[in-house]
């Protein structure tokens, strides 16, 4: 093999190229090969949407790119057959060698294709290669299936280009059926061969060893032949453990070795048992996947091997199994990645919603079959999405494809399920619900849109479960995997998602991890642990189900650890101290259910928090689960004690109550019971105030009392209506006390209380609780419990800045934070468990009006959050009570009470600070 492009979007050969129209028309310069040219700063950009969003007066740019490349073929060439490959170029490409017409212009953009070049080179001189590349093909059916699509369209070579050379005599191609019983069959097409000709098979195992092998005569008339042989007890290949083998197919003429090729490849049965489900050596298995583009932002479409390896990784943490390759097949070493670290694949024809025609497409199902057919990881062949299903193609595939994969069609209509799989799109848990019910296997191959922070893990764990428990659930694909963005380079490397089209991924365009990441892990893991709280007798034993499908959960390993959190004014975050113990990992078969047994020492109730994790057999983590030890009320009574107290001060004004202590005043107004304004004679005043407001409560002040506590001071509001009463209490040492009541009945998005504080002066965030991602109520997952602390951001799923964790959001068993801000510190702590925390202006879903509706005020103290839908392009479903129980709103029939206590400033210690002066006049603030 000798390159002429580079190897991949990071490795590139410069190539003469001009260019039709658009930037750079017109004139000579270089490009790197493999690229898409609009990323060299060529031609103009489409979204495949464009002819939607602008309408039937609409053109795409249909520049023609013209590659000019010198290259020599070695003169040891010269009795060999010399071929030239192009691994994918978008898309009518013309190819001349020294001026001579290489073949048929090739049509589509996604498929490899290859020309017997060898009686147009010269050998040991220079040869010239001129490719004419049309960005719009001249077969409108190949432009319906690869240009009008949902995903940005380009131009040029965008995959690598090479020579092969090989004997007259060679293996063209094999396809390979390796089954579960050991059985090795293979169609070997043959080219030339010659009399007195054999081929040798041998199959070696990972370490190199020759597990079987077999020679057969050949006739010089043969273009193929089939090979059988077998393999005693092989390890079998499924994607969670995915076994591979070698073939090694060697032609002999008189016994000499003329030409050899290996094959890598996996025994494994695969069957779709219609009206039951899908089958890997004779176990049901239920897709866990993703739907995944072909996509880096600097280049496109244009990718390599390391981002390749990196996606199937970021797939596999997510603790799925299973990818859809959307819409077109992707680049080998990905499918390489999927055989060697375990992921079930789907391979898709192109066709976004329209079919290629007959004729051109059964060229490009030939050219995917006969490059992918050997990956075991191929479970599925898709013959096109949603609607552009050419039914004329169905059979096409296994006349190149020995194992005769079933072909599904991946669409959003019902009524087109074939080969007894339904794979309709879009289905709420309800709609998806009655589909189970059959005939047929239900494995949805797009789901839970993910656009903006909507979508993906938002109702996953209610529609997973419906697939888990039902016989015909196969599970289904999440759309989609990363936020497609482009850097423009004719906007100066501003990243275009296309708007509302492109930013539908659960991650961002360079694998920023949002938040639905970490829930997918855990809804997902295939170690399933139900258990939420600790019960008061917890005695160690946890009900574990293990939701693998070939591994017994004496496979992996677990530990646990006993916690002590950092407290507010600690320098750090995370885990204070801590104990680690291992434990013996349960003998739990698949599907089955059993009790993971933690032997507890004495103290072990001292201690903040549980942590257990679980890794799996090949020492990755599964998921790190948290569960509280201690409640709210024993963590703020060790987070209360302040070393300093002066006597406390209760006087009023004419608008106000005054509450001061150990030199902080609160100002609570007397019409509304609300904190006014603060004042601090050791720092600057903070701009906290306007709370408790009862967020969407209605309520009128019946009554105030003042009272003396022991030591403390008392200010008591009480309502009449769904606010009950506010009691202020300020203490000796300067902590704010504050009880709150509400009774609120019914269905409620959100319930608690809000304040004011400019978002703009807030630095960090720091917390005791569940972090450091956001939550909605229906994505509570993918969180546990630490001191955590995020710097302020205005992060925006899907939108930009791609900046994870977002700042503002819900966040969930939240005992404590702390924000550092322009105008100081202040901590707010609570008694009660279960509160949520809410910060400052965000949206879910972007729209004409964002959604879910947000609460009043700019930081909540919340007993109940709201649920988040999804959305498509400009469809908004912000109804996310249809995508399962858990979107259901809050149901309030009890009443409601909770403490807050606050401290305003940094506690001042015993002794005063002479490390600096203060001055007496700033003139920044004053």
């Amino acid at each position: 093999m000798q390159y002429l492009s580079g190897t991949d979007n990071e490795h590139t050969v410069a190539w003469d190229f001009w260019i039709t129209g658009g930037r750079k028309a017109g004139e000579w310069s270089k490009i790197a090969v493999p690229s898409h040219w609009e990323q060299q700063g060529f031609g103009s950009y489409n979204y495949g949407r464009d002819y939607v969003t602008y309408g039937k007066n609409f053109r795409f740019h249909e520049e023609k790119g013209i590659y000019r490349h010198a290259f020599k073929v070695p003169a040891d060439w010269k009795d060999k057959k010399i071929s030239i490959v192009f691994e994918g170029s978008m898309t009518d490409t013309e190819v001349k060698i020294n001026g001579e017409l290489a073949g048929d212009i090739h049509q589509g953009s996604f498929y490899r294709f290859t020309y017997d070049i060898t009686d147009k080179v010269h050998f040991g001189r220079e040869n010239t290669l001129e490719a004419t590349v049309s960005k719009m093909s001249k077969d409108n059916t190949v432009n319906n299936a690869e240009r009008l699509a949902d995903y940005w369209i380009f131009g040029g070579i965008y995959r690598p280009v090479y020579l092969e050379a090989t004997p007259k005599a060679h293996i063209a191609w094999t396809a390979i059926d390796a089954k579960a019983d050991g059985s090795f069959k293979s169609n070997v097409y043959l080219e030339n061969i010659q009399e007195n000709s054999a081929l040798r098979v041998d199959l070696k195992d990972r370490e190199g060893s020759v597990v079987a092998t077999t020679r057969v005569k050949l006739q010089a008339s043969d273009s193929v032949r089939l090979v059988s042989l077998a393999v005693k007890n092989p390890n079998l290949w499924t994607a969670e453990t995915p076994h591979l083998y070698h073939a090694v197919f060697t032609l002999e003429n008189d016994r000499v070795e003329n030409y050899q090729t290996t094959e890598r490849f996996g025994f494994r049965t695969v069957e779709v048992r219609q009206g039951d489900g899908i089958y890997v050596n004779g176990v049901k298995v239920k897709m866990k996947g993703v739907n995944r583009h072909v996509w880096w932002p600097e280049t496109g479409r244009s990718v390599n091997p390391r981002l390749d390896l990196n996606d199937v990784k970021l797939i596999k943490e997510m603790n799925m199994n299973a990818v859809r390759c959307s819409h077109y097949p992707p680049d080998k070493s990905f499918l390489d990645y999927c055989d060697s670290l375990g992921l079930y694949v789907l391979d898709e024809l192109a066709g976004w919603q329209k079919a290629y025609g007959t004729p051109v497409g059964k060229k490009l199902v030939k050219e995917m079959v006969i490059r992918d057919v050997n990956h075991p990881s191929i479970i599925l062949w898709s013959n096109g999405n949603e609607g552009g299903h050419n039914k004329e193609l169905v059979d096409e595939y296994a006349k190149y494809d020995l194992s005769a994969r079933t072909v599904i069609h991946a669409h959003h209509r019902p009524g087109n399920a074939i080969n007894g799989i339904d794979g309709n799109h879009y289905e709420d848990y309800y709609s998806t619900k009655k589909i189970l019910e059959g005939p047929n296997i239900y494995m949805t191959t797009e789901f839970l849109h993910a656009q903006d922070d909507g979508g993906a893990a938002a109702g996953l764990a209610d529609i997973w479960e419906l697939h888990w428990e039902a016989k015909l659930g196969g599970g289904g694909f999440i759309w989609n995997f990363a936020d497609e963005g482009i850097v423009r380079t004719d906007f100066n490397g501003t990243i275009d998602v296309n708007r509302v089209n492109a930013p539908d991924g659960i991650l961002g365009p360079y694998r920023q991890k949002e938040g639905s990441f970490f829930a997918i892990k855990e809804i997902f893991s295939p170690v399933h642990i139900k258990l939420k709280k600790l019960p008061a007798d917890f005695d160690g034993n946890i009900e574990v189900e293990n939701r693998y499908h070939h591994t017994d959960l004496s496979a992996c390993s677990f530990a646990y650890k006993l916690v002590r959190y950092q407290l507010p004014y600690a320098d750090a975050t995370g885990i204070r101290t801590e104990k680690e113990y291992g434990l013996s990992a349960p003998a739990i078969k698949p599907t089955e259910k059993g009790i993971l047994k933690l032997q507890l020492p004495d103290d072990w109730k001292v201690y903040d928090a549980l942590l257990l994790t679980a890794t799996d057999p090949h020492g990755e983590e599964i998921y790190t689960w948290s569960w509280r030890v201690r409640d709210n009320a024993a963590i703020t009574k060790d987070i209360l004690p302040v070393k300093t107290a002066t006597t406390v001060e209760l006087t009023e004004d004419s608008v106000h109550y005054m509450l001061k202590a150990n030199g902080i005043t609160a100002f609570i107004a007397k019409e509304t019971g609300l904190l006014a304004d603060l004042a601090n004679d050791y720092s600057m005043k903070l701009a906290f105030r306007d709370g408790p407001l009862l967020i969407d409560g209605e309520y009128t002040l019946k009554d105030v009392k003042t009272n003396s506590v022991g030591e403390n001071k008392t200010v008591e509001f009480t309502f009449d209506g769904q606010l009950g009463y506010i009691r202020w209490t300020m203490r000796p040492d300067g902590w704010l006390k504050l009880d709150y009541s509400y009774e609120m009945q019914g269905k409620r998005p959100y319930a608690g209380v809000s304040f004011n504080f400019p978002e703009n002066y807030i630095i960090t965030a720091k917390w005791l609780g569940n972090g450091p991602y956001r939550v909605w109520k229906n994505r509570l997952q993918g969180v546990t419990l630490n001191t955590w602390e995020n710097m302020y951001n205005d992060s925006r799923a899907g939108i930009g800045p791609w900046e994870f964790p977002e700042f503002k959001g819900y966040f969930s068993d939240v005992s404590w934070v702390q924000f550092n801000t322009t105008q100081g510190k202040f901590l707010v702590a609570t008694e009660q468990d279960d509160m949520y925390l809410r910060l400052f202006d965000f949206y879910g879903i972007s729209g004409p009006r964002h959604y879910p509706r947000l609460p009043e005020g700019d930081i909540s103290f919340l007993d109940a959050i709201p649920a988040i839908g999804t959305k498509l392009a400009m469809g908004i479903n912000n109804r996310p009570e249809v995508n399962g129980p858990t979107g259901e709103m809050t149901v309030l029939d009890q009443p409601i009470s909770r403490t807050l206590y606050f401290y305003f400033g940094i506690p001042r210690g015993e002794k005063e600070n002479t490390q600096f002066v203060m001055p007496k006049e700033n003139i920044l603030t004053d």
